[in-house]
């Protein structure tokens, strides 16, 4: 069973699956502290180079599976057009209401 975006119980977490899933950068962004970091099964990686290259670009799209830790971890099916769809899981770490950094892997 999908939990659509608009449902995941997490605000921050909300807003930027949300933005991601619409494709809208400018929201995606605005919904990331300043020097928000993030990495891909374990190493840190340039976010906005990541982000351009694995979802933005490519209509990168989440479906997500389940929600724990309050909201701030997610396992999703996780689609692009250069991938394909995989089973991946998400952690979120927020600060003053936005994400400062997100881990994504398979999962």
């Amino acid at each position: 069973m999908t939990i659509s975006a608009g449902r995941l119980s997490h605000p921050a977490v909300r807003a930027l699956v949300t933005a991601l899933n619409s494709n809208d950068e400018q929201a995606f962004y605005d919904a990331l502290t300043t020097g928000a970091t993030m990495s891909d099964d374990g190493l840190d990686r340039d976010l906005r180079q990541w982000c351009d290259r694995e979802i933005f670009a490519t209509r990168g799209h989440l479906d997500v599976q389940s929600e724990s830790d309050h909201g701030l971890s997610l396992v999703a099916n996780y689609r692009n057009d250069t991938w394909g769809e995989m089973r991946t899981r998400w952690r979120f770490t927020v600060e003053d209401g936005k994400v400062s950094r997100f881990e994504t892997g398979q999962a």
